[in-house]
């Protein structure tokens, strides 16, 4: 996709200043150069808008207003007010200046000329003929300029080129009678018409750039790691450390544990490992890989959705244990309870205080639900030892060590291993009983986990075989392991 950014650095002259100084120490770390760093921007910024479209099926531009209490909006309000204002003047005065009116009209046939596709062949010569600026200069210099007109074939034009939900802002053009309110308003709609047209262009081109989109990205970043060496060390550092946690999970499920003892350690199973581990990544940790770094925004949404889910179905588990299985059977009453816990938690997973006082809320409100459930079937309420010992097993459920939290999390981390293993193709593994009234949701968190996983070990596998094989093994043995073709490079060897 064109990037203006690009063209401008086309452009930049051969003798742009260097902001390194040549009186420098002997050993000072050279400073970029101007537009070596634009270059590297420019490279990241078409990367991360590939990625993203690829990634984000509902990616899309979306026409750019500044907030009207910000600086910048009032600043652009003043300049646009100022301009409209003058235009105003002009065409009030005896007789009218069309100065500024013509070169709007000029304006407005580029922005309707980019709109026309290819085949507007017939529409386009006669855009030409009716907003022929020559002519309409001589019209001004004879005072015969009829601007309405001309506004009204340009809102002819836009009608019949606009999308069906710029329909009813093309028609309200036809109402308005003031000449300046009436460029003003074409202007706006032709701004949205124009959003409307990249987006669209987005949407036709997304299974195009799907097929493109790995090798683009892999070149990209080879571009990036060309200028910049040191672009894989915290990449390196996260396949080090869930190298360092599978090796350890090997070894405690080995015959014999010792420290010594190495059992085989699958790249698989370390990347895998790796991509978990994204999910509950600090955020205060700044080390955060550099081949995952575009879709941070996504993993750590995904990771809170996480969290948000091993809390309700420890909340369930807890309510189904304490209750029995009669209530959970009763109609209508999971689908309450399930919508008060994800009501009463929502937002609270950023701060331990906030959960601590949320699950207190929620302990009131799940005993609530289970007092009007049973006393509407005519059973007995529970005992009140029984509501005091719930209400303390939720409230204690913020404790990162919790057992019932602890054991949630791990049944949710083996659902999501399992899918990772089994590729975006396969069916989901079982869940185990626990996680079963969150199934949907679960289903669709892994669907989506799974999406970014391939998509990124598919682009940067030849990024981390080389990694992989010098963490996993020694100089000599590599060869002899069927890991080995990792360092061919290939990603389908990571899968």
């Amino acid at each position: 996709m064109p990037n203006q950014r690009d063209e401008a650095a086309d452009d930049s002259p051969a003798d742009l200043p260097c902001l390194e100084k040549l009186d420098s120490p002997t050993g000072s770390p050279p400073t970029a150069s101007l537009s070596s760093l634009m270059e590297l921007e420019n490279c990241v910024s078409n990367l991360n808008l590939a990625h993203e479209i690829v990634l984000n099926r509902d990616f899309c531009f979306k026409p750019r207003s500044p907030p009207t209490d910000s600086l910048e909006g009032r600043v652009t309000e003043i300049v646009h007010r100022a301009f409209w204002d003058s235009l105003q003047e002009q065409l009030s005065s005896d007789p009218p200046n069309y100065s500024h009116a013509v070169t709007l009209l000029q304006e407005v046939k580029t922005m309707l000329q980019s709109l026309l596709l290819p085949g507007h062949v017939r529409l386009r010569a006669q855009l030409d003929e009716v907003l022929d600026m020559e002519l309409i200069q001589q019209e001004v210099d004879h005072g015969a300029l009829d601007l309405h007109r001309l506004a009204g074939y340009i809102i002819n034009t836009m009608a019949s080129l606009c999308a069906p939900v710029r329909d009813p802002a093309v028609r309200a053009l036809r109402d308005l009678e003031d000449p300046v309110e009436l460029l003003r308003e074409i202007f706006r709609v032709l701004g949205l018409m124009k959003t409307d047209m990249v987006n669209f262009t987005i949407q036709s081109l997304r299974p195009h750039l799907m097929q493109q989109a790995v090798q683009y990205e892999r070149a990209k970043f080879q571009q990036i790691l060309d200028k910049q060496p040191a672009s894989l060390d915290d990449t390196t550092a996260w396949l080090q450390a869930a190298a360092s946690e599978e090796a350890s999970a090997v070894r405690a499920q080995s015959e014999s544990p010792s420290p010594d003892s190495r059992g085989p350690v699958s790249a698989t199973a370390v990347l895998n490992r790796a991509y978990m581990r994204l999910l509950r990544w600090d955020p205060q940790d700044q080390k955060y890989p550099e081949t995952v770094l575009m879709d941070r925004a996504r993993l750590d949404a995904l990771g809170q959705r996480l969290q948000m889910l091993v809390l309700e179905a420890s909340v369930l588990l807890l309510t189904n244990v304490q209750c029995g299985g009669a209530v959970f059977s009763l109609q209508g009453f999971v689908g309450k309870l399930r919508q008060s816990i994800t009501a009463l938690l929502e937002g609270s997973h950023t701060r331990e205080a906030d959960l601590k006082g949320a699950l207190l809320g929620l302990g009131e409100k799940v005993l609530q639900l289970v007092t009007e459930a049973v006393s509407g079937q005519g059973e007995a309420v529970l005992p009140q030892e029984s509501q005091d010992l719930l209400k303390g097993q939720i409230s204690e459920l913020w404790k990162h060590n919790n057992p019932v939290r602890t054991l949630i999390g791990e049944r949710v981390q083996g659902f999501l291993q399992a899918m990772l293993q089994g590729g975006p193709t396969k069916r989901s593994p079982e869940l185990a009983a626990p996680l079963r009234l969150v199934s949907a949701e679960l289903a669709e968190l892994g669907t989506a986990f799974g999406r970014i996983v391939h998509f990124n070990r598919t682009v940067f596998g030849p990024f981390y075989a080389p990694i992989l094989r010098k963490l996993l093994f020694p100089p000599g043995e590599a060869e002899t392991r069927e890991d080995s073709r990792l360092a061919e490079g290939d990603p389908e060897n990571l899968r």
